[in-house]
């Protein structure tokens, strides 16, 4: 199943979450290659993605992680690895990868954004990706495999928006073979559906001799992100924006029941 979008419009222009989509689309093309230019996908991972273990210093130097064809990341201790928990928010693996990031990001983020103000915003995002990118180095601090994506920053909008909206519906297109239909369901319902196979996936992982079961996947990243956001929604939130928001929805609906 896969998110098109909410019933619940937003007040102001959601610049701050334009400019993020902006920012990770412009890494992806200007930097990355589009995914066409594998040297430059590669290089872009490898000097850039968060590697736990160098983190931590517990990845012995040197480790080589095959990463494509006659191509590999080695683990280092260059000083820019103290940013790559930032940087790696920026960054993806392909377009599935980034495609799917950024509907989730689309269809939740404005809303988050409207309820906090945009510096606010950009600030619970940030923390929530820093959370996320903690989550997963706690899990594993010896891992040499280098870690990219929003998606633990985009979890954390999705925790924000379980407490601040939990009952907007949300058309969900669901494909299964030939059938194709589009469903309004409410988000707690789609929200918690996602953070419960997050944690059936990531479960595995806990035990030490089955560490990639996850497909490669930084699933408890996915749930740190969404618990910090979960926690952290209240202290973000713009109490007067958030009324604004709540008091055009009832007038919304007041008319609509008319």
């Amino acid at each position: 199943m896969f998110p098109l979008s909410d019933e619940n419009p937003t007040v102001r222009t959601p610049i701050a979450t334009y400019a993020l989509i902006a920012v990770i689309v412009g890494v992806w093309v200007l930097y990355q290659g589009a995914g066409f230019n594998q040297e430059a996908l590669a290089a872009s991972v490898c000097n850039l993605g968060m590697v736990p273990g160098e983190l931590t210093g517990r990845a012995p130097l040197g480790t080589a992680i095959p990463i494509g064809p006659n191509m590999a990341c080695v683990v280092d201790d260059l000083a820019i690895n103290v940013w790559t928990p930032v940087t790696s928010m920026f960054l993806h693996g392909g377009w599935g990868h980034l495609l799917g990031n950024l509907l989730f990001f689309w269809v939740f983020g404005n809303n988050i954004e409207d309820s906090m103000g945009r510096v606010r915003f950009l600030v619970f995002y940030l923390l929530c990706g820093l959370i996320a990118a903690g989550s997963h180095v706690l899990l594993d601090p010896t891992s040499p495999v280098p870690t990219v994506g929003a998606s633990g920053a985009i979890s954390g909008v999705l925790g924000a928006y379980l407490i601040l909206y939990p009952q907007v519906r949300v058309r969900m297109l669901f494909w299964f073979l030939l059938f194709i239909r589009v469903f309004r369901v409410p988000a707690w319902a789609v929200l918690l559906w996602w953070f419960f196979w997050q944690v059936v996936s990531g479960l595995p992982q806990l035990m030490t001799l089955d560490r990639e079961v996850s497909g490669g996947v930084a699933v408890w990243a996915h749930i740190g992100g969404f618990v910090a956001g979960v926690i952290l929604v209240k202290l973000f939130v713009n109490k007067d924006l958030h009324r604004r928001r709540l008091a055009m929805t009832d007038a919304r609906d007041a008319f609509v029941s008319y």
